[in-house]
């Protein structure tokens, strides 16, 4: 795990660039750095070492040294590559898992991603063929962003590192708007204007002569094929597929540890990695007592007993979750307004001081329908629908719907009617004899998992130099969930139904199917009494809010929840945006302090 980055340029690469990005990926390579530069290609890798810790470091080169190169994340089923590719004739120089990339692209060509089983994002310079080959994993849960424009194209790990090729950073609208409306940017808008995210199961050739781009897809969820097995059966197959799922997620040479909820997916990894381990598992959970949400740490308590894990529970206050807003924005880079960012933060920086790699359970709910708007009644579908069309009713709902129209600038206001298109062209994506349950599905995983979750779950963790790895996101996993029947997933108002039979198997059934409360974060506390009272005196005047809103409006939002109105979501998202234009686009993107109080940073 590590960040990479790099340019293809029109002239020679030059130190200071490469410098500048470097330092911008620090926190993601805390054990080295290396760089690779060949005329007017230059690659940049900053590692955090997982696997092969004394011969792993990169960049890494072929026999002959015709390819070079950097790679953040682990491939996972790099053992069964290598003795295959060994017996061809290749030579490995490392231990690398990274390494089998270089050699699987010299045996196979462009198809050799094809055959990966992991989560990465490489760059790959062949100086033969005079092209640099981008690739990012087929469920995006890690990062790969890039610029393109006449100069030639640079690319990196966060988009804080290309600020020093783009310069004078501005905010795209069309990015914008999509955050406002949504809490998140979807492939491949960001915020930045001029830079792109490569879209999941994506890869991108780039002539270093010419500069020009090509960008295909090597993988989508649509190819899943329908299932056609008896519910036992189907729980067999699944039952030995996460077997293999596990045994090669676990593969490192450095300790493992598990953000354990509570919940239904977590609950089930514990289980998974406990009976796998010699030595007790490390389990770790967050919540805040005396605020007015819900937490599920004493659910976390029952799976850490049953499995005799080295359980740690940090409780936290509010206000000692919401100082860490500033950082959280900084790590998250490619903004999010998720709230769970703050205690995955919280719970990544105290893991940090003795482990390198956490599981978590992301995924669990995409690929097998656990979300309540999979089951909403068939009379709200249809309303919204007629609403607002081109998404059978799903991800309809905007944050800034009932807010007033004056708010926003007028080329942000422009920007705003087409807020939902990724929803939209997700939908009409799929094929026509698929169900209402799977369109759903397919569309969350196309903007939702990679563009919000996974942004959680790799920036809020590598912030602080841990790796997070997501079995149930193995793309195997995926498929099976996608072509499972409807009714194996949804039963009445019960979703996850297939996970919680599977379930059974490892953990106690009233836990299994016992009603999912959710972890949510005290927001509402927050905005309001003193605090909301400073904010309407803040936010207003914050640089982001002024250059992109009407303060007079904004001051009326604030007013209006003060006088008991529910903007909470709203102003939460404002609040985001006005740190996050501070750190990325005023202040070249540096981290601020790990505690600083986040009213008092956009007043700065």
């Amino acid at each position: 795990m590590c960040g990479i980055a790099g340019v293809v340029s029109s002239t020679p690469v030059e130190a200071a660039l490469l410098d500048g990005m470097a330092r911008r990926l620090a926190h993601r390579g805390p054990d080295g750095q290396g760089r690779h530069v060949a005329d007017n290609v230059g690659l940049l890798h900053t590692r955090l070492a997982i696997i092969d810790l004394e011969g792993g470091a990169q960049p890494l080169y072929n026999e002959d040294r015709s390819l070079a190169l950097v790679a953040n994340g682990e491939i996972y089923n790099y053992r069964e590559l290598r003795a295959e590719l060994e017996t061809l004739g290749h030579r490995f120089a490392t231990h690398s898992d990274c390494e089998t990339l270089l050699h699987a692209y010299e045996a196979w060509g462009m198809q050799f991603v094809e055959r990966l089983q992991g989560m990465f994002a490489f760059a790959l310079h062949d100086s033969r063929r005079g092209e640099v080959i981008l690739a990012r994993d087929r469920l995006g849960i890690k990062p790969l962003y890039y610029c393109h424009d006449s100069r030639g194209l640079a690319f990196a790990s966060e988009i804080k590192a290309l600020l020093p090729w783009l310069g004078k950073p501005e905010v795209d609208p069309v990015g914008l708007a999509q955050f406002l409306q949504s809490n998140f940017t979807s492939a491949p808008q960001t915020l930045m204007r001029g830079v792109n995210k490569l879209p999941p199961g994506h890869m991108a050739r780039i002539d270093t002569r010419a500069r020009k781009l090509e960008l295909n897809a090597y993988w989508s969820p649509l190819a899943a094929a329908p299932l056609d097995l008896k519910l036992d059966d189907a729980l067999d197959r699944f039952d030995a597929l996460m077997k293999n799922v596990m045994d090669i997620h676990m593969r490192a040479d450095v300790p493992l540890g598990l953000f354990l909820s509570g919940g239904v997916d977590s609950s089930l990894l514990a289980a998974l990695l406990a009976q796998r381990m010699n030595a007790p598992l490390r389990t770790f959970s967050v919540g805040f007592p005396g605020s007015s949400v819900h937490n599920e740490l004493d659910a976390a308590r029952r799976v850490a007993e049953q499995f005799h894990t080295r359980h740690s529970v940090f409780e936290v206050s509010a206000d000692d979750m919401l100082n860490c807003l500033p950082r959280s924005v900084w790590a998250a880079d490619d903004l999010t307004a998720d709230y769970a960012n703050l205690p995955v933060s919280m719970l990544a920086e105290r893991a940090g001081t003795e482990l390198k790699v956490v599981f978590s359970g992301e995924g669990g709910d995409e690929v097998f329908a656990g979300y309540g708007r999979y089951r909403a009644p068939w009379i709200r579908q249809a309303f919204a629908a007629l609403r607002a069309p081109g998404s059978g009713g799903f991800r309809t709902r905007a944050i800034f719907d009932r807010t007033r129209p004056g708010l926003f600038s007028p080329q942000l206001a422009e920007a705003m009617d087409g807020w939902r298109r990724p929803f939209q062209d997700a939908w009409q994506r799929t094929p026509k004899q698929w169900t209402r349950l799977q369109r759903m599905q397919y569309v969350d995983m196309e903007t939702w998992l990679p563009d919000d979750l996974l942004v959680k779950a790799d920036r809020m963790l590598m912030a602080w130099g841990i790796e997070g790895r997501v079995p149930f996101l193995d793309h195997r996993v995926v498929e099976f969930g996608l072509a499972l029947p409807d009714a194996y997933k949804i039963e009445g108002r019960t979703g996850k139904r297939f996970l919680r039979l599977w379930g059974e198997r490892y953990l106690p059934r009233d836990h299994l199917w016992a009603r999912k409360k959710g972890f949510t974060v005290p927001v509402n506390d927050w905005l309001r009494g003193e605090r909301l009272q400073t904010l309407l005196k803040v936010l207003p005047e914050a640089g982001g809010v002024r250059a992109w809103f009407d303060p007079a409006e904004i001051r009326k939002l604030l007013l209006a929840q003060q006088q008991g109105a529910k903007h909470s979501t709203a102003l939460w998202t404002l609040l985001n945006f006005a740190i996050w234009h501070r750190i990325h686009i005023e202040s070249g993107g540096e981290k601020p302090a790990d505690r600083a109080v986040p009213l008092a940073f956009i007043a700065q």
